[in-house]
């Protein structure tokens, strides 16, 4: 292994079989031996558009790829030995494959598959494919799995929390000390577990951030829904009402005060635009009506929605646009 034991990192490279080289280069120089690039076919390489977001913690590590172009790797030789791996497909289908080629098993767009590598040896996607793949220790996790494959939706509740905490490690772990390192690749770890077992710990306290992070996410994409709430959000990820209170609670701000200010954010920034009402604002970014929205806009911001426009209509464009 080449340098530290953790890492993130972002590679976005396109062109030819020249410069795909030069990517391999840049690859292992980032990430190290412990988790080699595949050797990808010649008509992968002769023309590439990819992007990968990677990340490692120990004997972790996890990567997000995009990519616009077809993907085939070579069949010659085993691209990992004895690791778990988890494979989250957002675009196109991931398909994996053996020795000669053939295909072993197939994750359409909105699914997951985990499952104990012996020896993976191909996959391939179709252009435009998106996923993010796991690479775990087997001796932690592989006698969990045994011989099983599991398969399930990309909007288990075990899964969104994963995601979250890998998206939280990738932005946080540059800056971690040994002891960070250890407590996110043990999050990491018991994540994992728990999408074997398909279900989340909700006693255990040290997935109060990630439940809390999870949670912020999933209201970020539903905050013009009527019925958001926190029995909604509790329900999606999978935990009671007072497990997900509890974990916002250690974060010294309530789910729903969270719901209301992220409204208030967006409410502001439609505002600010000048395209719409008072009401309709409130309307779309579901306030009970425009006084409602008025009242709480006040609190936070000093001055009322309309008092708020008239002040951004008055500031120079390259202010308003600031």
């Amino acid at each position: 292994m080449s340098g530290t034991t953790a890492g993130a990192w972002l590679l976005k490279a396109c062109g030819d079989r020249e410069k795909f080289a030069d990517v391999e280069r840049r690859w292992s120089t980032l990430t190290g031996d412990s988790f080699p690039m595949p050797a990808f076919s010649a008509d992968s390489t002769a023309r590439f558009d990819l992007k990968f977001r990677a990340t490692r913690v120990g004997d972790v590590a996890f990567t997000s790829a995009e990519t616009a172009t077809p993907v085939r790797t070579a069949t010659t030789k085993a691209l990992y030995e004895d690791h778990v791996r988890l494979w989250l497909v957002h675009r196109g289908v991931w398909a994996l494959g053996g020795t000669r080629g053939d295909t072993e098993l197939t994750i359409p767009a909105g699914r997951f598959a985990l499952r104990h590598v012996g020896r993976l040896v191909h996959y391939a996607t179709p252009p435009h494919s998106s996923a993010q793949v796991f690479v775990l220790p087997a001796a932690v996790l592989g006698p969990q799995l045994r011989d099983r494959t599991v398969t399930g939706d990309l909007g288990a509740a075990e899964i969104r929390l994963l995601v979250a905490h890998a998206r939280a490690v990738h932005e946080t772990v540059p800056e971690l000390g040994p002891a960070g390192i250890e407590a996110v690749r043990s999050t990491l770890l018991e994540l994992t577990r728990a999408v074997v077992a398909r279900t989340v710990s909700a006693t255990d306290s040290a997935l109060a951030p990630v439940l809390a992070r999870a949670a912020r996410e999933l209201a970020d994409r539903l905050l013009t829904e009527p019925g958001l709430s926190s029995a909604l959000l509790a329900r999606e990820l999978g935990v009671s009402v007072r497990t997900l209170q509890r974990a916002f609670a250690a974060e010294g701000q309530s789910l729903t005060a969270h719901i209301r200010d992220r409204r208030l954010d967006e409410a502001r920034a439609a505002l600010a635009v000048g395209r719409r009402s008072v009401s309709e604002v409130a309307a779309y970014w579901q306030f009970t009506d425009g006084s409602h929205l008025t009242r709480l806009f006040k609190r936070r911001y000093g001055m009322t929605p309309s008092e708020y426009i008239r002040d951004n209509a008055a500031r120079p464009e390259d202010l308003r646009s600031a």
